[in-house]
């Protein structure tokens, strides 16, 4: 089975695939108006890279498999999951109940035009989230569902409430949970495990992201460098150079090479300026 003749899943990056057919766009705007934004191709190379269509038809609030089947059929492609039985889309368990706390101090974070512009948001969340003390809420305002966070900020503690007010207008509001975080810029793991990552060593920590959909990578390296110690050298392994990176870490400080010497891998040499 070629790549072309593969269904669409739920778990694809909606980028991935309107990359197979940009015209697949006029699908997402049939099953929901919400869509229309994917029409706006500055829009679209930061949501769509970020979501995955299982994501994409919860915040549509519609039915995941019949997205999935619509999206195939336009492709002439039977897709598997939904021929098999309909599956419902899966709440999202986190948000299901948590309200933030009434009392607390808000910070506001707008990134509503970030997103129509085309520009990445994720610097300015992170610092923001970085930046939150243990009795603030932070309010986020975006033009979609900030789905891919939710996981994100959760391993690192966070809860979480998103509110609708319109269909390219949403607040969601982080805060730090009572039941803590597993994660912390410290004990974030560095490496997948591969066999082919080099151990750590008195000049280097090695940071393998290979592997991780966006926005992770991004979100790891930032929490890295959190910690990284002046004369230290953090070496991102990457399966391609990270654009979206560089101007967030000349905007913290840091200094970066690029080593695209190995036929298999980019390494991103990172360290504090001078």
């Amino acid at each position: 089975m070629t790549s072309t003749t593969v269904p669409i899943s739920p778990q694809d990056k909606v980028h991935d695939v309107l990359a197979r057919d940009e015209s697949l766009v006029e699908v997402f705007v049939r099953a929901a108006p919400h869509f229309a934004k994917l029409r706006n191709r500055a829009m679209r190379r930061v949501m769509a890279r970020l979501i995955t269509v299982e994501q994409a038809a919860r915040t549509a609030k519609i039915p995941t498999d019949r997205l999935v089947r619509e999206l195939n059929a336009a492709l002439g492609l039977a897709d598997e999951e939904s021929s098999a039985g309909a599956t419902p889309t899966p709440p999202d368990a986190v948000s299901l109940g948590e309200r933030h706390p009434p009392n607390a101090a808000v910070v506001e974070l707008d990134v509503r035009e970030d997103l129509r512009s085309g520009r990445e948001p994720f610097s300015r969340i992170m610092s923001a989230v970085a930046a939150l003390r243990g009795d603030e809420v932070l309010r986020l305002r975006a033009i979609f569902e900030p789905a891919p966070l939710y996981s994100i900020l959760t391993r690192r503690g966070f809860a979480h409430e998103a509110e609708a007010h319109a269909a390219d207008d949403w607040s969601v509001w982080f805060w730090r949970s009572a039941a803590g975080s597993a994660e912390t810029p410290s004990t974030i793991p560095t490496s997948t495990g591969a066999d082919d990552v080099p151990a750590d060593d008195e000049e280097r920590t090695y940071l393998d992201v290979r592997g991780f959909s966006p926005p992770e990578p991004l979100m790891r390296t930032l929490a890295a460098i959190e910690t990284l110690a002046r004369g230290r050298t953090l070496v991102q392994i990457n399966n391609r150079v990270p654009q979206f990176l560089f101007p967030m870490l000349s905007e913290r400080g840091f200094t970066w090479e690029i080593d695209e010497s190995h036929p298999d891998r980019v390494l991103v040499h990172i360290s504090h300026a001078k």
